[in-house]
């Protein structure tokens, strides 16, 4: 009984699969309101980010990223250091 349901099972997953694979492996040309959607609409390009300026901007937050990230690592090490410095000077006293 035990096999029965798992060839049943893995037989419908396997038919299920075929039949989602062939629904993608389909290709339908788009028709015309999906090729007027993906036209280009003069309108529209002001509000479109400029490739150079868009990668100025990601290289800043990178900077800053890296920068925030550094002064974290400082941080923790001068209170480390500071923890440090105060037990040996509690253990000579």
């Amino acid at each position: 009984m035990a096999s029965l349901f798992k060839s049943n099972t893995f037989s419908s997953l396997r038919a299920h699969h075929l039949q989602f694979q062939s629904r993608r492996q389909l290709h339908v040309e788009p028709g015309a309101r999906e090729k007027a959607l993906l036209a280009k609409d003069p309108a529209l390009e002001r509000f479109k980010s400029y490739r150079k300026g868009a990668a100025s901007i990601r290289r800043i937050g990178d900077y800053l990223t890296i920068a925030v990230v550094a002064g974290c690592c400082y941080e923790i090490y001068v209170r480390a250091v500071t923890r440090e410095e105060a037990r040996k000077a509690l253990k000579s006293e």
